[in-house]
């Protein structure tokens, strides 16, 4: 199967995946009755996520379009999660969004190795998705009590 093909599977998978994903992560922000914090901590990593997803996103869409080579990609990948891994968010929301964003990036980065090694990335693909749309499930749950603590986490959803 073509990478792209794989990647549309890979989502279409993804989501009928999310259900069972959420149940496993277990309750989350407000469910739980979580305090939100906004901390200068916090604000960091909102930015630092926001940047980071836009260059592995210009980067994902060069090798897409072959105006770059995997191993290009993939030290795009480590530079990104190493940018998350330094921050030190305190909100429980935005620090569980911080594992899964790694987690994700990681992955990606394995996908792009599969393919490289014309192995199908279809399951990191898969994956890559599936982390995505449960940390964009727990901001959009969590959007609201973050923003009232000063934290907007919309340039992430």
């Amino acid at each position: 199967m073509k990478p792209r093909l794989t990647a549309a599977a890979g989502l279409v998978l993804a989501v009928a995946a999310l259900a069972f994903m959420n149940l496993v992560l277990g309750p989350t922000g407000s469910e739980a009755g979580v305090a939100h914090t906004c901390y200068p901590v916090d604000r960091q990593f909102i930015e630092s996520a926001q940047l980071n997803m836009a260059t592995l996103g210009e980067a994902a869409d060069d090798y897409l379009h072959g105006q770059s080579k995997p191993a290009e990609v993939i030290r795009e990948t480590n530079d990104v999660m190493r940018s998350i891994a330094n921050t030190r968010p305190a909100d429980p929301s935005l620090t569980r969004t911080k594992l899964l964003l790694r987690a994700m990036f990681l992955e990606y980065q394995k996908a792009i190795q599969a393919n490289e090694h014309h192995h199908s990335p279809g399951r990191h693909i898969y994956r890559a998705y599936g982390l995505a749309n449960i940390a964009h499930d727990l901001l959009a749950q969590d959007q609201k009590p973050l923003a009232a603590q000063g934290c907007d986490v919309s340039s992430l959803l």
